[in-house]
């Protein structure tokens, strides 16, 4: 796989956009991007940061204390991924309607076909 497209689809994953909309508005512990990132599981949320911070997306900070934490914020390039991922998210946000009207009319297509088309 080309790398601007292994970038591109750590960026675009479902769980890839959810994390960058989360730690665009703040630093974050594992357990708050957990609960921000509503239906990720534990190894994805994992795999999915280890993914952002090998791409320079995500910085991971371990202090070290008892018990022990680790904070994930954006890097600069994870910021201006950010910004565009939130971009792309206002903009279905606000075509919504129309993608939704787009779909009824291609239902209503395959149905009056008989559903012929692949």
């Amino acid at each position: 796989m080309c790398a601007p497209r292994s970038i591109l689809e750590h960026g675009t994953s479902r769980w890839g956009v959810l994390v960058l909309i989360a730690l665009a508005e703040r630093s974050c512990r594992f357990s708050e991007l957990r609960r921000a990132v509503d239906g990720v599981r534990e190894k994805m949320l994992t795999q999915t940061l280890q993914t952002l911070e090998r791409d320079g997306i995500v910085h991971r900070d371990a202090h070290p204390v008892i018990p022990p934490r680790v904070d994930y914020s954006l890097t600069p390039l994870g910021q201006e991924a950010a910004g565009l991922v939130r971009s792309l998210a206002r903009w279905t946000g606000e075509r919504l309607t129309g993608v939704e009207a787009a779909r009824r009319e291609y239902e209503a297509r395959r149905e009056a076909t008989g559903k012929r088309r692949g």
